[in-house]
This record gives C-alpha cells, structure tokens and sequence, in this order.
C-alpha cells in the first residue's frame, strides 16, 4: 500500500475513531512555468501539476452531517455541519474550501443525499503552490466518485473556479484548479484559458531543472492586491474595447495592437497592468517555441523577462521576494527566475544546472538569510499527475 495511504488512513481512523470503507483521494498542488496573471486575461499559461498536493480520506455518514479534520490544521479540531447549514463564514478558515465545493455542486443541481466523515493531509510545503485549489478539486472529485456524477474533469475545474469565486470571494482565473484536476506526469500543460484547450508538453530542461523556492513570507490572495489587479485590467479593457470593437480579452492584442491603441488608456498605471498582460502572452508562446527549439538559455531569459515585469509593470512582488530573484540570478548557474503564483509573497522559481543545485541551494540559502534573516526552503520540480483515487 502507498506509504502516505497507509498514513492518511492511520490518521483517519484516529480521528474519527472508524475503519472499514474508506477511500482515499489525492489532488495536486501547481507551480506555473510561465504566463502570470493571465488566466483571467484570456491568455495561454503554462502550469504543471506538482507531485505533492492534498491527501483525502473520506467514510459516507447515514445522515446529512458532514465533518472535517486536517491534519494540517491540528489546533482546529473537527468541524461539523449539516449540508442544509452550509454558508460561508470567515472564521471557518480552511473548511470554506471544501464547504464551498459542496454548496457549488448542490447549487449547480447535483444532489448529495448524505453526510461524510473527511480527513484532509496536505505535503504542499509553504505557501503559493495553490494548496487551496488542491482541497477544491480533491473535495470535487470525491464527490463526483461517491455518488456517480458524470460531470467532466473540464466542468469539475470550472465549479472549483466557481466556488472560490462565489463562496470565498476570490476573483481567480481558471488554471490553478485546471492543473490539479487535469495534470499529466512529466508535462506542462499549455493551456488557452479563453477556450480550455490545452496542450502536453514534455519539460525537457536538460541539462538544467527548475528548483521552487519559497521565500517564507505566507500570502493570502484574498487580503492581496490580487483582486485590484483583475479589477485594473478589466477597466483597461474596457477602454481599449471603445478603439477595437468585438475586443473580448486583452491578450486577444499582439504588442503591436495594443501600442497603437494604448493611449485610450489615460492612467499610465492602467497602461502598465494591460502592457504586461499582452506582453505576457507573447512571453508565453516565445517560451514554447523555446522549448521545442531546446533552447534553455532563451526560456531562462523569457522567465526573468517575466518576473520583471511582475515587478514594474505589475507591481505584484514585494521586497523580499525581489531580493531572492537577485540573489538566484547572481549564481553562474542560474539562467532565469521570477515570482511564480498569485504574488505578493509565497514562491519563485529558478532554472538551475543539475550539477549545481546543491551548491546552489546553499549560496541562496545563506545569502537571503543574510539579507532578511528569512530561512527559504527548496522544492526541485517533479511533475506528477492530476486529480485521482489512490491505489
């Protein structure tokens, strides 16, 4: 048996004091490559499913009580509801994650007929790898399981999106919660979130790996400036949309479009956030090409190209985060790194040789707690699958 199973359901079992017909499902956490900030622009991004992400373990009730437990949430002991009692509360903390699947699948006509024990374990380490989308599309899928609903992997992602919409009042776009559901070992996904097609795309990197960083300042997208960002890019929308009719995304826009147009566009902040995203774009389809050409060195500068412009365009870094970049880029071995996830904190991500990743580690290590009196932690990538039931 899977050793994390095996421990999950050891942990169940204490908890609710149960054994005997219980399930064990597990969603991933993502990191993406390349393409920030555009999932709600209309744009392509370039994530991948991580090989750690959200362990549940589920046990069906005869009644309409639901319970639910982390393991990485000791402190908050058990909570309870009925099904029909289901509402957010922001003092709930991180049961509004599962608890808005459920009343989003209920609200979209699918019927729960009964209760659950739950036992949630996340292995995500830090923060920003989207931990939250990983407990939605886990908690979705689990549902879908139990009770024989036919929706799609494609429509469990877009009422995952849903839900952290409506019940939990983030404006996200639709990758995070795409990538855990459909992600594929070894691959990227390149996904047009305009249409939800996506592409696999092997990462071959050699012989380069990309090491996630984690800067140790935690970030809540929700008391973020996250929801500016969407609000500022769709008032430039609709400014550009009075100069090219039938506009329907800003990354619809080649650099050369938006720069004849973008002085409708009279706050040069506004400007600043639409330029990035169309830049963005172009960055995103120069990164896969430079994945097919095996080009490492290309795809290293697209990423620091980015990271730069999530720092001046975007305005979505913060001090400490900067100072790791710098310090990533100052090592020989180190061809690109930038921010990665919703920003302000949490995670970057750096291309680094192979024969030097522990030399690398070290140099970063030292150099950013010298700077910040921070202890960063390191995650080399392993691309693992989506959303699935565990053997």
């Amino acid at each position: 048996m899977n050793k994390t199973k095996l421990q999950v359901l050891k942990g169940f079992s204490g908890i609710y004091h149960s054994e005997g017909d219980i399930d064990v499902y597990f969603a991933p956490g993502r990191v993406n490559i390349i393409g920030e900030h555009i999932d709600y622009n209309g744009g392509h991004v370039f994530p991948c499913a991580l090989s750690v992400g959200t362990y549940l373990a589920v046990k069906k009730r005869d009644d309409n009580v639901i319970r639910l437990f982390s393991k990485n949430c000791v402190k908050a002991g058990i909570f309870q509801i009925n099904i029909e009692d289901i509402s957010y509360d922001k003092s709930n903390g991180w049961v509004n994650y599962p608890l808005g699947v459920f009343k989003t699948l209920i609200d979209n006509g699918y019927k729960i007929t009964h209760g659950y024990d739950l036992y949630y374990y996340g292995n995500i380490p830090g923060s920003g790898l989207s931990s939250s989308a990983s407990i939605e599309v886990v908690t979705a899928y689990m549902l879908r399981e139990t009770n024989n609903f036919d929706f799609t992997l494609t429509k469990l992602a877009k009422m995952c999106q849903e839900s952290e919409n409506k019940f939990n009042g983030l404006s996200c776009g639709i990758m995070d919660q795409y990538a855990s559901a459909l992600g594929k070992r070894n691959c990227a996904m390149f996904l047009d979130t305009a249409t939800l097609k996506h592409e696999y795309i092997k990462m071959n990197l050699e012989p380069y790996q990309i090491v996630v960083i984690n800067s140790q300042v935690p970030h809540s997208l929700t008391s973020s400036h996250y929801n500016d960002r969407l609000n500022e890019c769709q008032e430039a929308l609709k400014l550009l949309q009075t100069k090219k009719k039938g506009l329907k995304n800003l990354c619809e826009l080649s650099l050369g479009e938006f720069n004849e147009i973008a002085d409708v566009i009279y706050d040069p902040i506004i400007q600043n956030r639409a330029r990035f995203a169309v830049e963005e774009e172009q960055r995103v389809k120069d990164a896969i090409n430079a994945l097919n050409e095996k080009d490492v060195v290309k795809f290293g500068e697209l990423l620091t190209a980015s990271g730069d412009g999530l720092k001046y365009d975007y305005e979505a870094t913060i001090w400490q985060i900067d100072v790791l970049v710098d310090i990533c880029l100052t090592f020989k071995g180190c061809l690109g790194s930038r921010e990665t996830g919703g920003g302000w904190g949490g995670n970057i991500i750096a291309l680094v040789k192979k024969d030097q990743i522990n030399t690398f580690q070290k140099y970063v290590y030292t150099a950013y707690k010298n700077k910040t009196k921070l202890k960063p932690t390191f995650l080399n990538l392993v691309i693992g699958d989506g959303v699935h039931k565990v053997k």
